[in-house]
């Protein structure tokens, strides 16, 4: 089940150089998830400004920073003993707002309704993972349609012009994901009361 998201161990990897001139710096993790989220919101501004086809080498750019920044923040912090939490809070509100702002660039683009499933669905994976982890579970991530694949299909439609399938796609293969992680979920705490 987890997607794209298996290629963050080797993802991390690659960014290691960019994390440690991070940490000479002393940029602070709460920069790199407030960049994440401008990422996300130049990402959303590309879609629409731009003709299709156009628009995706932008939107590609931006998403990939904005996975790179979602990924740096929370490693810097642990790289520099500043993880806290309200970073820890922080980090997960900006990873809303991106993917929030990132779909709130289709409005323009497809019918509103649509664009508000999306929307709500896109955050369903995320709310189950952290109601399991407030249960005590482990932290799940990856897809079928994570974040990572999210960012994926955005460039899709940025790239075909076919903002109507891409959303339903985000919408019904976020909350299949929602639904597999809520399923192991409910395994690994013990099923019924």
């Amino acid at each position: 089940m987890n997607g794209l998201y298996a290629l963050k161990p080797w993802y991390a990897d690659k960014l290691s150089g960019v994390r440690a001139a991070l940490v000479r710096r002393e940029v602070s993790p709460d920069t790199l998830t407030l960049v994440g989220v401008a990422c996300a919101a130049g990402a959303a501004v590309a879609l629409v400004a731009l003709p299709f086809g156009y628009a995706a080498p932008p939107v590609a750019l931006l998403l990939a920073a904005r996975l790179a920044f979602a990924n740096l923040d929370g490693a810097l912090a642990r790289d520099t003993g500043r993880t806290t939490r309200r970073g820890a809070l922080l980090n997960e509100l900006g990873d809303r707002a991106a993917d929030l702002v990132v779909l709130a660039g289709f409005l323009p683009l497809a019918p509103l309704w649509l664009v508000a499933t999306a929307a709500l669905a896109a955050t369903l994976p995320s709310w189950v993972s952290l109601a399991g982890a407030a249960a005590g579970a482990d932290r799940l991530n990856g897809g079928p349609v994570g974040k990572t694949e999210r960012c994926a299909l955005v460039v899709v439609a940025a790239a075909s012009g076919w903002t109507v399938p891409v959303l339903a796609v985000v919408a019904a293969g976020s909350a299949l994901t929602a639904a597999l992680r809520l399923a192991r979920l409910w395994r690994e705490l013990g099923g019924a009361r």
